[in-house]
């Protein structure tokens, strides 16, 4: 009789929690250095929206024992730890469009976006 043991599947690697596009980074690195200095961003995820969920930002003077610390090209940024499984291998980008500018989110959790792209659901 032969016994045959079966070794346990290599797990593969998580993805980052969140990472930070060159052009993100800079824009950070410009607020932290003059409006907010001091402060640090927390990214959060709230149920609000036509599709159900949101991206939410604040400023923060101090990371909050829940909160994952990310830095990433030198910046740091807070994640709420509520919203990790919603954010796993998220791109945070600074995108300038001709009537306006601001942070994006690249999340390959989401599933839809509503119309006006304000919400999003996975």
């Amino acid at each position: 009789m032969s016994t045959t043991i079966q070794q346990p599947k290599a797990r593969r690697a998580l993805p980052p929690l969140m990472q930070v596009s060159d052009a993100a980074a800079d824009r950070l690195r410009l607020l932290y250095a003059k409006g907010q200095e001091g402060m640090l961003l927390r990214i959060a995820v709230s149920t609000k929206g036509c599709s159900g969920m949101s991206y939410d930002m604040s400023w923060v003077e101090t990371p909050a024992v829940t909160d994952e610390v990310i830095t990433d090209k030198g910046v740091t940024v807070l994640v709420d730890r509520k919203a990790t499984l919603f954010l796993i291998g998220t791109t945070m980008d600074y995108e300038v469009k001709a009537l306006s500018a601001g942070f994006t989110f690249i999340n390959p959790n989401e599933k839809g976006r509503c119309g006006c792209g304000e919400s999003f659901h996975v």
